[in-house]
């Protein structure tokens, strides 16, 4: 008696559209790099948000690697950030918060 597998004979359509899957891409992009996934964590735990300074103090690269490290992750909508006279502050918005806890509980 053999055993056949029965495939369905129209293919099932993706779940993701292709703007959520392209948003979705940008995210684990910018989390796949260990210093972004380290400052949004950084950022996740403030009660307030943090100057780009302060942020910089925490991390051995210069200040332009930094600001482009923070380029992406405001891209990927992890972060969000409001210039108040010269200096930036970051806060890790609700999607990196979230994106964070998931990725902490796939590792675990």
């Amino acid at each position: 008696m053999s055993t056949q597998l029965h495939l369905p004979s129209v293919p099932v359509a993706p779940r993701l559209t292709q703007d959520e899957t392209q948003r979705l891409a940008a995210r684990l992009k910018a989390l796949a790099d260990p210093t972004r996934l380290r400052m949004l964590d950084l950022l996740a735990q403030q009660a307030q948000p943090l100057c780009v300074c302060d942020i910089t103090d925490q991390f051995t690269q210069n200040q332009p690697t930094i600001s482009h490290h923070l380029k992406l992750l405001r891209e990927a909508r992890l972060i969000a950030c409001e210039k108040r006279g010269i200096w930036a502050f970051y806060w890790a918005t609700n999607e990196g918060r979230q994106s964070l806890a998931a990725l902490i509980m796939l590792a675990g």
